[in-house]
């Protein structure tokens, strides 16, 4: 972990690399209630720079609130979402300024964000074509009544304007949205789905995990295909040189419980080798798994908090998430749980033969071989 050795909060990670230098960028929330700060690392993740908060107001104090969405543009600029504004750097990320509101369109009550814009470049120039955020609204501004409705909108101008928010159909019953493209051209939108009709009681963590995909460049798209029913979101996506797709999540449902009783957690991987039609659920990652300290309602504060994962050019993984695996059931501060840590792992993709195993793959959704599975902590 790289904040184990304090007692505070870091959480919510998001993490880009800058080729430019050889760089590494983190984005994090620290205290409560959380605020933005940012880490960078010049040796691919093995140290990191001390905490700086994004902004600090007149009175010195940090006034941001919570960071999301960190996007690497290029040449050293950089975006995220911090205190329902826009953030902009030109210097890696080392200065912040330049806030622009995040709007809500005039139909909604309220727009939600959670993924990096994706960067849409020219292939041959690396010129920035635009960028693409999504968005979602909630319960009661859904045509339909469900539970989300998300959306996309574009900035032509790397973040300084945005076009009105378009409706994805096909995104009914989903809010976060995270987006890259395959090999082959093709737009992969990887999506939070609602929590199911038989958990719709329970806490949001029980929402699962899905895939739809564009082949016309984000004017249309594919009706949402479940990964994972529930328990498994907040993705991030990284396309390797020989075009396979690498999906880390976390699963905050899905592990049983240890056998004393306190819930696992965990962190995994799962690979596409033909451009996010399929997944390969049967040999997926397990990246880490941990057991929680709390038992009872509270128990999901053990629970992790997004993934982040970069390529870096020695052609490994680096994976960033927020966890709770060391949080005081009994916190100082009723609500108010710590510590809360940022775990890495530095990882490869396995090059040696698979079996052809597809049982996971091919079983139903919503069952429990797709859901369930025992990390056998002790």
């Amino acid at each position: 972990m790289m904040s184990d050795r304090q007692d505070g909060v870091f959480t919510v990670p998001y993490m880009v690399y800058m080729p430019e230098k050889d760089r590494l960028l983190m984005l994090t929330g620290v205290g409560y209630p959380h605020q933005a700060v940012t880490v960078t690392s010049n040796d691919r993740g093995k140290t990191w720079s001390q905490p700086k908060f994004v902004h600090l107001g007149a009175d010195n104090k940090p006034d941001t609130g919570m960071g999301i969405g960190l996007t690497y543009i290029g040449k050293g600029k950089v975006m995220l979402y911090a205190g329902g504004s826009r953030w902009f750097s030109d210097d890696y990320g080392e200065t912040w300024g330049d806030p622009v509101k995040v709007e809500t369109p005039s139909s909604m009550r309220l727009w939600g964000n959670w993924d990096p814009a994706y960067v849409d470049k020219d292939p041959k120039t690396g010129k920035v074509l635009r960028l693409i955020e999504t968005g979602y609204t909630c319960a009661g501004d859904t045509e339909s009544g469900g539970a989300a409705q998300a959306y996309m909108r574009c900035s032509m101008d790397e973040g300084q304007t945005w076009g009105e928010a378009i409706k994805v159909p096909e995104w009914d019953g989903v809010n976060e949205v995270y987006i890259t493209r395959a090999k082959n051209g093709n737009m992969i939108a990887a999506c939070r789905t609602v929590v199911p009709e038989r958990y719709h009681t329970e806490i949001d963590h029980y929402e699962g995990l899905g895939i739809s995909i564009s082949k016309d460049n984000g004017i249309t798209w594919s009706k949402v295909k479940k990964l994972y029913d529930w328990g498994r979101h907040h993705v991030s996506i990284v396309l390797m040189p020989d075009g396979n797709l690498v999906m880390s999540y976390v699963v905050r449902k899905g592990y049983i419980d240890a056998p004393d009783g306190y819930p696992q957690f965990g962190l995994e991987a799962v690979v596409s080798h033909d451009n996010g039609q399929t997944w390969d659920m049967d040999h997926r990652y397990i990246l880490a798994v941990w057991k929680g300290t709390v038992l009872g309602g509270n128990s999901w504060w053990s629970g992790p908090f997004s993934s982040a994962s970069v390529l870096l050019p020695d052609g490994a993984i680096l994976t960033a998430y927020g966890n709770g695996y060391r949080v005081n059931p009994n916190p100082a501060v009723p609500g108010q749980p710590t510590p809360r840590d940022v775990g890495l792992v530095h990882w490869r993709l396995n090059n040696k033969g698979l079996n052809k195993e597809q049982k996971i793959s091919n079983s139903p959704v919503e069952s429990d071989l797709r859901n369930v599975f025992d990390p056998h902590i002790k």
